[in-house]
């Protein structure tokens, strides 16, 4: 398997450029400045993953933004002075989003929509150019969380001309890619085959479900009252989490998996491990947390066993998230 080298421990800036309640200049110019990049570097962190909507880059009609685009470059600027590096996570694209709460949006349609596509391709193409001369310490993840399971084929057409059209300006920077059901770590086998040896395979991980968004208020079905702890048996998680939509809570019901523990996530995170051995791709977890509302001392248990097969398998990651959106109160409990 490949090394993803310098992204091996990071944290998530969402809620800076993407996940925002208002896209106000103040909220822009101060949910995210230098002392925070170098809070992050002290705390042992080597990267950060920076989600950024299009919104931000550009208008309706795809033109630049550049005041938009001073955001990414300061980042960049402070990452590089704190002697970090840096990932441009692209959360949203003209005509798609993972957002369960936008409900009115067709997930498949931006995936059999050529003008769509294109807005897409445009915006890497500028985001690469622009960007191409910080190979040494950026790389590029192309979308967040394809969430349809339909679209296997659809997107792995659109990820490798994407990875095209960014290698042509960037020819040495490392290119991320994760795959359908909300990057699920199942979905890694699907990916395309890499185009090159600068091809990153991602997945995210919050097993169980159940446990890491207990009382989450946007989870469709869960429990106001739920309070669940970090490890319990594995048959009570699999009866709670049996209220909650299979499409996103049914990993635990992975047959092989025998228990709660480390080797939980062992026994997940194989198939993809066997398929980054097998391309010689370095595989990334590019979020995983637990919601503030879990008990502390089960939130830290949870991060000791994930973390042991990540340093098992040589799993880079970055935890979600930085501050705010649910989950930052649990990370700052722990890693700062």
């Amino acid at each position: 398997m490949g090394a993803f080298d310098g992204f091996l421990k990071g944290v998530n800036l969402g809620g800076w450029l993407s996940q925002y309640d208002k896209p106000t200049k103040e909220h822009f110019d101060t949910f995210i400045v230098k002392a925070d990049i170098d809070r992050i570097a002290g705390a042992g962190f080597d990267h950060v993953r920076v989600p950024v909507d299009y919104e931000v880059l550009e208008d309706e009609e795809g033109n630049a933004k550049e005041d938009g685009y001073a955001y990414i470059t300061d980042c960049i600027s402070w990452c590089k002075d704190a002697g970090l590096k840096m990932m441009i996570d692209l959360h949203k694209t003209f005509g798609y989003t993972f957002d369960p709460l936008e409900k009115e949006m067709d997930k498949e349609a931006f995936f059999h929509d050529e003008a769509m596509q294109q807005r897409f391709y445009d915006l890497w193409n500028t985001i690469s150019s622009r960007y191409a001369g910080y190979s040494d310490m950026l790389s590029f993840e192309l979308l967040n969380e394809v969430v349809s399971p339909n679209v296997v084929n659809e997107w792995n057409e659109i990820s490798v001309r994407a990875s095209r059209i960014i290698r042509a300006n960037a020819p040495s920077s490392y290119i991320v890619i994760g795959g359908v059901c909300y990057n699920n770590v199942t979905s890694v086998p699907l990916l395309a085959p890499p185009i090159d040896d600068k091809i990153v395979y991602n997945f995210h991980c919050y097993e169980p479900l159940v446990f890491t968004h207990q009382r989450a208020h946007w989870v469709d079905n869960m429990p106001k009252d739920l309070v669940m702890k970090y490890p319990d048996s594995l048959d009570v998680y699999r009866e709670k989490s049996t209220m909650l939509s299979q499409d996103l809570a049914d990993a635990i019901n992975e047959g092989s998996i025998t228990g709660i523990g480390p080797e939980l996530f062992d026994t997940l995170f194989k198939p993809a491990v066997d398929t980054a051995v097998k391309m010689n791709v370095p595989l990334y977890c590019g979020e995983y947390g637990v919601i503030n509302l879990a008990p502390t001392d089960s939130a830290g248990r949870w991060f000791d066993d994930i973390h042991s097969i990540f340093d098992k398998y040589g799993i880079g990651h970055a935890v979600w998230n930085y501050k705010e959106l649910d989950y930052g109160d649990t990370v700052n409990r722990i890693f700062f």
